[in-house]
């Protein structure tokens, strides 16, 4: 069982190497290109700076570059797929009173939303 474990983090650290992150459709379940245009649909890019979105240059919120290097979702939530999901559909919920207005955005817009950032 340990040479399995010691196998698998040498094949983790190779991969990691290689400077090739998992491919964000596989870890997040959505399309990029949807996302792109979700992201469009949403105004996202009246608040936020978001690299590869025509117009996206906004002040009110963080940009929206690296999101996947970063630790924490909304400086709240440790970053992983599912939460960055929720941080889209529901901010209000995890951060009531928080500049991030609630959007009435789908799972699958999140989703997708999710995969265009984090291919970033």
């Amino acid at each position: 069982m340990r040479s399995l474990s010691t196998a698998l983090l040498l094949c983790l650290a190779l991969t990691a190497c290689k400077g090739r992150p998992p491919a964000s459709d596989a870890i997040t379940g959505g399309s990029p290109q949807r996302g792109l245009e979700a992201v469009q649909r949403y105004g996202c890019g009246a608040c936020h700076r978001i690299d590869g979105v025509p117009g996206a240059y906004g002040k009110v919120g963080p940009t929206l570059e690296n999101v996947g290097e970063r630790a924490y979702v909304a400086g709240k939530l440790p970053n992983s797929p599912d939460n960055l999901q929720t941080w889209i559909r529901f901010p209000q919920r995890v951060v009531p009173g928080s500049a991030m207005p609630d959007l009435d955005v789908s799972e699958t817009d999140a989703r997708d939303i999710a995969a265009y950032l984090y291919h970033q």
